[in-house]
């Protein structure tokens, strides 16, 4: 069965706030906020929630770029991810149990310290371009195959 996931990320050109992961899926990795959608919230809310319990952010606006589909040769750990530029938000972030946050300049994304995938979609992303893609990967997280197509 595959996973619902929201991922935000703030752009307030030139910096990205992203978050070092502290534990769990993706420890030791630079990323968006975000995490699993709850039995009865809308992705929207999902993302909101996450945004504030890992980094103190609330969030006024964001817009939706990006669904990117996460499968794994083995089959395990299946995942679709809606990925959210945010606009306006309130509040300054703060370090949680799960999440360090730093602003990074665009020139200077840590994308070895990132997904590998981040790399791809990312620049899209930043030029608030909309897409979808998949990303297959092996069982030591190295893609083995992709598609990323820009949506008009």
């Amino acid at each position: 069965m595959k996973k619902i996931l929201t991922l935000c990320i703030i752009h307030q050109h030139p910096k990205i706030l992203l978050g070092m992961k502290k534990r769990g899926h993706g420890e030791g990795k630079w990323n968006g906020f975000g995490g699993k959608v709850e039995q009865g919230e809308t992705i929207e809310e999902a993302a909101k929630r996450e945004m504030r319990e890992e980094s103190g952010i609330g969030i006024k606006e964001m817009n939706k770029l990006g669904i990117v589909e996460f499968e794994y040769q083995d089959g395990s750990g299946n995942m679709e991810v809606h990925i959210f530029y945010v606009k306006e938000f309130k509040g300054s972030p703060a370090e949680s149990e799960e999440m360090k946050p730093r602003w990074f300049d665009i020139n200077e994304i840590p994308y070895d310290l990132m997904w590998p995938d981040d790399k791809y979609w990312l620049p899209m992303f930043l030029k608030e371009k909309r897409f979808k893609g998949k990303f297959l990967f092996n069982e030591v997280n190295e893609i083995i195959d992709y598609t990323l197509l820009e949506i008009k």
